[in-house]
């Protein structure tokens, strides 16, 4: 009993099963920057 599977190899699905829970809460953050970011581009050209 040298080697076990289960703890030592982080997965792909391991990785993407934490980034999930983020999701909802990393889109509106970088929809609120790209509109800021719009915004300012517009007041400075205009």
């Amino acid at each position: 009993m040298s080697h076990h599977h289960a703890s030592h190899k982080p997965e792909p699905a391991d990785a993407i099963e934490a980034i999930v829970p983020s999701i909802p809460v990393v889109i509106p953050v970088v929809g609120a920057i790209l509109i800021f970011l719009l915004a300012f581009i517009a007041v400075v050209m205009a």
